[in-house]
């Protein structure tokens, strides 16, 4: 599933493209899952289609779109996999489940390592839900965006106050948008008698984290997956704060597995219902 780092990338890219642009037109596609928050596809056209992006914001896993207007707003997530990306005036579907192509910038890595895709593939797969037509600007041509989903596990909803509304009104903090002062953070997490890896996948405590950051927060931090939150130590507590806090671990040569070259075994076990990944010698 796409992780805090990856859908702040994708929000920042909507933004370059988007921002100051009038919606032209909006293409959709019935999907009575991903359309969810009571609206159709056809609704979700109609209510977008005129307005001006102003801005794009995300909290969490969530990015939404801010339009002029009295009306709603985009509010999307991207599901399990995929990445959204967004191109100037052409488009070019990667393999992956949700993708645009930004013309003349370095692919993302999902599409790098597929050689066997074709640069100019159009139109989308049958896994499209929608296309916005922006219009161009006195330096840039028009803009599409489209969003692609295969597992339909991607939401995209309508909002007023996005971050008032459900689902972003039930997260927790963001670790780059909201993070609490260390004491704060010290009281919610050992309230909590849950593993500390469950804790960090906990939406409504850190909304963004997910399993390869969770990982990496503990690895950073010295700390084993599977120990109670509530029995952290200060010091620990004090480790977990500064990593949450950058979003992963620093990056940093220092930070290897084991710096001086000594082998060290990755062990894999079920933590919260999810796989993780810890150094022994380490956590």
């Amino acid at each position: 599933m796409p992780e805090l780092p990856e859908v702040e990338r994708a929000a920042r890219l909507t933004h370059h493209v988007a921002v100051g642009r009038k919606i032209d037109k909006v293409e959709t596609f019935e999907d009575t899952i991903v359309y969810t928050g009571g609206i159709t596809h056809l609704e979700f056209a109609k209510e977008i289609t005129g307005r001006r992006v102003l801005n794009v914001g995300r909290y969490g896993k969530v990015f939404y779109i801010e339009l002029d207007g009295q009306g709603r707003m985009p509010v999307l997530h991207l599901g399990m996999t995929g990445m959204v990306q967004a191109s100037r005036n052409w488009f070019t579907v990667l393999g992956v489940l949700m993708s645009l192509q930004v013309k003349g910038e370095e692919p993302t890595w999902y599409r790098r390592r597929n050689k066997d895709l074709s640069a100019d593939v159009w139109p989308p797969p049958r896994f499209l839900k929608f296309i916005i037509h922006f219009s161009a600007t006195d330096t840039q041509p028009a803009t599409q965006l489209a969003f692609i989903d295969a597992r339909r596990l991607a939401r995209i909803r309508l909002a007023r106050e996005p971050l008032k509304e459900h689902p972003i009104s039930e997260l927790g903090f963001d670790p780059i948008l909201s993070m609490p002062e260390l004491n704060k953070f010290k009281t919610l997490a050992l309230k909590r008698t849950c593993p500390v890896k469950a804790l960090l996948l906990d939406q409504s405590f850190s909304a963004g984290v997910g399993n390869w950051v969770a990982d990496e927060i503990l690895f950073q931090s010295r700390i084993h997956p599977e120990q109670r939150a509530s029995t952290l130590s200060d010091a620990q507590l004090q480790t977990m704060y500064d990593q949450t806090k950058s979003g992963k671990g620093e990056k940093n040569k220092t930070d290897m597995i084991l710096p001086n070259g000594e082998k060290a075994k990755i062990k894999w076990l079920t933590v919260g219902g999810r796989t993780s990944a810890l150094v022994e010698q380490l956590q």
